[in-house]
């Protein structure tokens, strides 16, 4: 690696690190913690995706990419990965209930217009929308989950969408995996376009301005907020049309997502923050 780009890789790592370490020290996660698990991530990438063509990647090799001693890479490759907690389905599940409440012609007046269900019944109920949407979640866990987060009212008359983003309120957990998966998402879709052809690049884009009056910043985070929900909702509705029938084989079939963040700070740079 030349020293320019070896330079520019460290300032963009710092700055990744920065808000990171800042969740880390929140939660009394300390460095030792923190060494183990990324330890733990280079050996399970370089087994995974740096072994010679054609031959088994071996402790020896792994050893040399890492830097690590072949003892350590070897305790490392035989960790077991931490246990997957049941909150990130909850979210995933919960954000499907919803699609399926804004595009499911059962559970919608219209595309986007989500009707008002009974909680109970065979067909065109909240039961029945979570049934087909949330997999084995029980209707009253669904309900209970999309009622703390805000999304529903429930009255004497049944059950209304009133926000169409899931986004958990009180759920640390929840946030938590959120944190790791839309993350990740974003660094994985940065390092595919570090290294594909000009005509594979995936879409990353973003806008910022540096001279924006504090006062107009619940403005334009109003603004923001309205039209990206409008943006995120008609792709939601374009996927919904396209997702592969309940029965249907699945073998062939990829996932794909689309975020869209706010951010903003005092200073006027985004290097300040960092």
């Amino acid at each position: 690696m030349n020293e320019i780009r070896e330079i520019a890789l460290r300032k963009a790592l710092l700055m990744i690190l920065k808000p990171l370490v800042r969740i880390l020290l929140r939660n009394g996660v300390v460095f030792s913690e923190f060494s183990e698990l990324v330890k733990k991530v280079y050996v399970d990438v370089a087994f995974a995706e740096h072994g010679e063509s054609g031959k088994k990647q071996t402790v020896s090799r792994v050893a040399a990419l890492t830097g690590l001693t072949r003892k350590e890479t070897k305790r490392l490759h035989e960790l077991k990965q931490p246990q997957s907690n049941t909150s990130g389905n909850k979210y995933n599940r919960a954000s499907r209930v919803i699609s399926g409440w804004l595009n499911d012609a059962e559970f919608s007046d219209a595309p986007l217009h989500p009707s008002l269900l009974s909680i109970e019944g065979e067909k065109g109920s909240f039961a029945a929308l979570v049934k087909r949407y949330s997999g084995d979640i029980p209707t009253k866990a669904m309900l209970d989950v999309l009622s703390a987060a805000g999304n529903v009212v429930i009255s004497e008359r049944g059950v209304m969408l009133v926000q169409h983003a899931f986004v958990p309120r009180a759920d640390e957990i929840a946030k938590l995996s959120i944190l790791g998966v839309d993350t990740a998402e974003l660094i994985s879709t940065l390092n595919h376009n570090l290294v594909c052809d000009a005509d594979q690049l995936w879409f990353q884009r973003k806008v910022s301005n540096s001279l924006i009056r504090q006062q107009d910043l619940k403005l334009f985070h109003a603004y923001a907020a309205q039209h990206s929900q409008a943006l995120l909702e008609d792709f939601n509705q374009w996927l919904g049309e396209k997702e592969v029938p309940e029965g249907e084989d699945e073998s062939d079939c990829c996932y794909v997502s689309l975020g869209i963040y706010y951010y903003q700070n005092k200073q006027g740079n985004q290097n300040d923050e960092v």
